[in-house]
């Protein structure tokens, strides 16, 4: 059987190196990435009786083997403490009726009341899972790297459910849409 790792050793991290150029501006790199349309997503981790969330954009399919996926968040945040110190998050790829949970999240509900909105039970593992999502993952972490301001943490997914009825809240320039295009 031949072995799909390299013949050369990886590095545990990414140096990122300065840049020779100057990088556009805050305003203008807004205005281009509102045009990346993306799936909405809620990252949550639990530790104890604390819950914390926030609601994502900055999510990819990282492998299928393991089968896992690159979650990015905010590096002075909660919830990347809890992830770090949990070793493990939950993940919910949001329905298009679920804008009220994605707003909770994204900052418009405060921190101790955002689990009011939606229905939350829990994993096997204890981390929180919410109901009625497109489809709910839960998570070990089995990687991480720091890029200066967030922490990009690779998820092995140990647990999931989706439910292929559902459509997927989807985010483009600035506001929620629908893959049937109706806003």
């Amino acid at each position: 059987m031949t072995s799909l790792m390299p013949d050369f050793d990886l590095p545990d991290s990414m140096a990122l190196r300065p840049l020779r150029r100057p990088a556009v501006n805050d305003s203008e790199f807004r205005a281009v990435m509102s045009g990346l349309a993306s799936s909405v997503h809620v990252v949550t981790a639990r530790r104890g009786d604390e819950r914390v969330g926030r609601t994502v954009t900055s999510v990819l399919s990282l492998s299928a083997e393991p089968p896992a996926i690159l979650v990015s968040i905010d590096i002075v945040s909660r919830l990347a403490d809890l992830i770090s110190r949990t070793g493990g998050f939950s993940f919910a790829m949001l329905a298009s009726d679920q804008t009220a949970v994605a707003d909770a999240f994204a900052g418009q509900v405060p921190v101790p009341e955002r689990f009011e909105v939606g229905r939350w039970g829990a994993w096997p593992s204890g981390q929180p899972q919410l109901q009625g999502a497109v489809s709910s993952l839960d998570c070990e972490v089995i990687g991480a790297m720091e890029t200066g301001t967030h922490v990009l943490f690779a998820g092995a997914i140990v647990d999931a459910e989706t439910d292929p009825a559902r459509q997927p809240l989807v985010w483009h320039r600035h506001g929620y849409r629908r893959l049937d295009g109706l806003d």
